[in-house]
């Protein structure tokens, strides 16, 4: 009776401690994200609804963030009309959205040039150690682990996001 008793117990303060841990998978009732704006050259990406934007976000790109991502290992961000494929919640970066980059397009010209075009672009948080630099990432856009918490939140699977310049 005792050992039931302590297993009884030992399972209700697991399961109580449990109940304080904050979740990293907030619930958001808002507005649908019908779209995602990303505008490189001032560091700002939009969650917008319809016509509104609902959120506005400083992001850090690729480590050489000019013109379009055109091969694996080039350090750019890639540039045009993508939609988001998934979400991770099992990140290296906190968490993230998968971005379909390459497209057929971008397939097509680095196999033209002999190259591999990359892939594994994401919208995701930040690196587990401090970065000195404001675009550290391989090509992807990085805001905070706070902000991606809230991001995934809100953005679905198929949402389109418009990369420019």
């Amino acid at each position: 009776m005792r050992l039931f008793r302590f297993v009884v117990i030992l399972a209700l303060a697991v399961t109580l401690a449990a109940c304080g841990q904050k979740s990293k998978f907030l619930k958001y009732n808002g507005p649908e994200v019908t779209q995602i704006h990303v505008y490189k050259a001032d560091r700002k990406m939009f969650l917008i609804h319809q016509d509104r934007v609902l959120e506005s976000y400083d992001i850090a790109l690729g480590f050489a963030p000019a013109g379009h991502k055109q091969f694996e290992g080039d350090g750019k961000t890639p540039e045009g009309a993508y939609y988001i494929t998934h979400k991770n919640p099992d990140s290296n970066f906190h968490l993230s959205l998968g971005i379909s980059y390459p497209n057929e397009a971008d397939i097509a010209f680095a196999e033209a040039e002999g190259k591999d075009p990359g892939g594994e672009i994401f919208i995701h948080g930040g690196p587990r150690n401090p970065i000195s630099r404001r675009d550290w990432t391989w090509g992807c856009v990085a805001v905070s682990d706070k902000e991606m918490e809230v991001i995934y939140s809100m953005v679905k699977p198929g949402t389109p996001i418009f990369i420019l310049p």
